[in-house]
């Protein structure tokens, strides 16, 4: 009898999670729709299957505060989009994603700029295997991660995109060597990154050519805050 009990409270239980789950989707990707309206039916299904990719991937390796996971298109996918409110890289633009982690901002990037190409590096081998394991399985082929160190990386690049890898001053002394001389783009060439904070310190020495947005001015949610969008053409 006690059995059957607790067959039957795991069959509910099991049914709740499963709603649980649904609906998570169904916000997570309303909170995507709600500021990128065009996507198409193959983009979509890629952003949608990102939950349960980079959850299953986190158990394994860490590349997202556990306390963190359950506010992943939030803070990590839609925080990355910053970067495509910002400016909207036209076909061929090549991108260089510097210490990505486990694919953030590059991979959700790439899903939203399909034909523009993009190259995520990191020095922890261990978290580019997660991106490049979410990038084999949505099919994401413009997406290309490899483990290096940037200061290893030798290609040239239209931008290089970040978040909060390093102080600005540091980030661009070892990428200027990386920025494409031949300019694409509605603004010229150089490096975007998202930090959140005081940013005065790092952008002092910047201060007659950066541009700082505010991602609040993209997105309503309160997460966002203090959190900005710095670009710095070199």
């Amino acid at each position: 009898m006690k059995s059957e009990k607790f067959a039957a409270a795991q069959i509910i239980f099991n049914h709740q999670f499963l709603n649980f789950q649904f609906i998570y989707y169904l916000c997570a990707m309303k909170l995507i729709e709600k500021y990128f309206t065009k996507l198409t039916n193959e983009q979509y299904a890629q952003f949608e299957a990102l939950n349960a990719l980079y959850h299953e991937w986190n158990q394994k390796i860490n590349v997202i505060s556990r306390k963190d996971i359950d506010n992943l298109y939030e803070h990590h996918v839609l925080h990355s989009l910053a970067i495509g409110r910002f400016i909207g890289f036209k076909p061929g633009t090549h991108i260089l994603d510097f210490g990505t982690g486990g694919g953030f901002p590059g991979v959700p990037l790439a899903i939203l700029f399909p034909e523009c190409d993009f190259k995520l590096i990191d020095g922890t081998g261990k978290k580019i295997r997660v991106a490049q394991e979410v990038c084999n399985a949505i099919g994401l082929k413009n997406c290309h991660p490899e483990h290096l160190r940037g200061e290893d990386e030798k290609g040239r690049y239209d931008f290089v995109v970040s978040r909060a890898v390093m102080p600005l001053p540091d980030l661009i002394k070892i990428v200027r060597k990386n920025i494409s001389k031949e300019q694409h783009n509605a603004i010229p060439n150089g490096v975007i990154c998202l930090k959140g904070g005081n940013l005065q310190g790092e952008t002092q020495s910047f201060k007659k050519i950066v541009q700082t947005a505010e991602l609040s001015s993209y997105f309503s949610e309160e997460w966002f805050k203090e959190k900005y969008c710095i670009y710095v053409p070199v």
